[in-house]
């Protein structure tokens, strides 16, 4: 009923900016979050940042200062901008989603996407 696409990512420099987006569609009664997180091969998926409906946002202490959050609530699209890249962002970013559907819209649900990968060079 959902889905999730993830577009933006690429190969940068150290020190470049890449612009992620997502954008979610289908069925969708409300959202009440959607947030930015990544994940390298052997680790875990961490959290980079979210963004709730009303504008509340929070950030992973590694991207603070550097990464910005933000949505466009009409068009169910969150964004990252991500500046000043380090090696160490290099990882595949997947969008989330906590939001409701229209055949169930008393309880929230998380959704994914497939994830972009950003690699950040030296």
């Amino acid at each position: 009923q959902v889905q999730l696409v993830e577009s933006g990512g690429g190969l940068v420099q150290a020190g470049g900016s890449l612009r992620l987006s997502c954008a979610a569609s289908g069925s969708i009664f409300s959202i009440n979050a959607m947030g930015w997180y990544r994940q390298t091969t052997g680790k875990q998926r961490e959290l980079v940042a979210t963004i709730t409906s009303s504008g509340s946002t929070n950030y992973a202490d590694s991207v603070k200062g550097r990464f910005t959050i933000s949505r466009d609530n009409a068009k169910n699209t969150v964004y990252l901008q991500m500046n000043s890249l380090k090696p160490e962002d290099t990882a595949v970013y997947y969008c989330n989603a906590d939001l409701k559907v229209v055949t169930s819209p008393y309880y929230a649900m998380d959704y994914w996407g497939k994830g972009t990968l950003v690699t950040v060079s030296t």
